[in-house]
């Protein structure tokens, strides 16, 4: 099995036996993946690359945003952002703006930090710790 391969199957592991949670978490760091490709092609004014990757960011964010339970008030909110960031990166491809990139990245940055930290939060109380020292 050439490194390639290996590498393919790992992921597809990985996918397979993440918690919902942990599949969030790849989402935000797939979309930060691709908001940092879009810049440097930005930058390297390849038109084609930057579009590619800025239509990958949208479709996770896209993602998010139909997986959201609409039942929980936080899911309002967190959809009005989805929108709006959904929206910057149509724009930030239109303009091949990287201003707009970063104040993307921004926002979803701080959604990774906190889902990363609710995670950690969960296996501690799964794990009976209290986070008292």
């Amino acid at each position: 099995m050439s490194i390639l391969n290996a590498n393919k199957a790992y992921q597809n592991n990985s996918v397979q036996t993440a918690s919902p949670g942990e599949l969030t978490l790849m989402l935000y760091n797939g979309c930060l993946k691709f908001i940092g490709l879009a810049r440097t092609a930005i930058e390297l004014k390849n038109t084609e690359q930057k579009n590619t990757n800025l239509l990958k960011a949208q479709k996770i964010i896209q993602e998010l945003m139909v997986t959201l339970n609409m039942d929980l008030e936080v899911s309002k909110s967190l959809m009005q952002m989805y929108d709006y960031i959904n929206r910057r990166l149509i724009e930030a491809n239109i303009h091949s703006d990287a201003a707009i990139l970063d104040e993307v990245e921004d926002y979803v940055i701080d959604f990774r930090n906190t889902w990363k930290e609710v995670i950690q939060i969960n296996r501690r109380l799964q794990h009976g710790e209290t986070g008292r020292v």
